[in-house]
């Protein structure tokens, strides 16, 4: 046997020693002739298979929530302390109820510090409160889900401010009673 021939010999034995081991067995296919249909669920890294992705029916026929839409009847109980500014008193109200970076305090405090408010002042607080609802209403095609839920809560925070206002206001007609019935009486 001529030294060719032995080292052919010698490469085949070392080509089977290093081959895959599941190469040889029936019923498997060689490695990478298998591609499973794109989504099919199959995980090529993994022996898990999973779950094809689908996502979520969407209702492209469901109108999307406008914000402020909550505010477009809106009537209050609430009356605003005597003042000389000149605004909208009805649209202040409404724009400030429908305000949802305000807190229900800091409402408050505005409503009862208007009267020491410059007409300057109540002019930029509506524009701002003007740009706000300008600004959110724009959001409310892609954020409509959870614009109505702010402002659901919102609106709840000024009933609180609702009825927090007649028990303030019964509280001081109570307490004008009291007095009177305490003159009556010489007290």
């Amino acid at each position: 046997m001529d030294n060719t021939q032995g080292s052919q010999q010698g490469n085949q034995q070392n080509n089977q020693n290093n081959a895959n081991p599941f190469q040889n067995i029936s019923g498997f296919p060689p490695q990478g002739a298998f591609n499973p249909p794109a989504g099919a669920g199959f995980n090529p890294g993994g022996m898990i298979p999973q779950p094809p992705v689908t996502q979520p029916p969407t209702d492209d026929n469901k109108p999307k929530y406008t914000f402020g839409k909550m505010l477009n009847d809106f009537k209050t109980n609430i009356k605003l302390p005597s003042h000389n500014l000149k605004f909208d008193e009805v649209r202040f109200l409404r724009l400030l109820a429908g305000s949802i970076s305000l807190t229900k305090d800091e409402k408050v405090k505005i409503i009862k510090s208007l009267p020491k408010l410059s007409q300057f002042q109540i002019d930029e607080l509506m524009k701002i409160l003007e740009e706000e609802q300008e600004k959110f209403t724009e959001l409310s095609e892609k954020h409509g889900e959870q614009l109505e839920k702010l402002e659901r809560k919102h609106v709840e925070d000024w009933h609180d401010i609702e009825a927090a206002v007649v028990a303030e206001e019964k509280a001081k007609q109570d307490q004008s009673e009291a007095d009177e019935i305490r003159k009556k009486l010489g007290l």
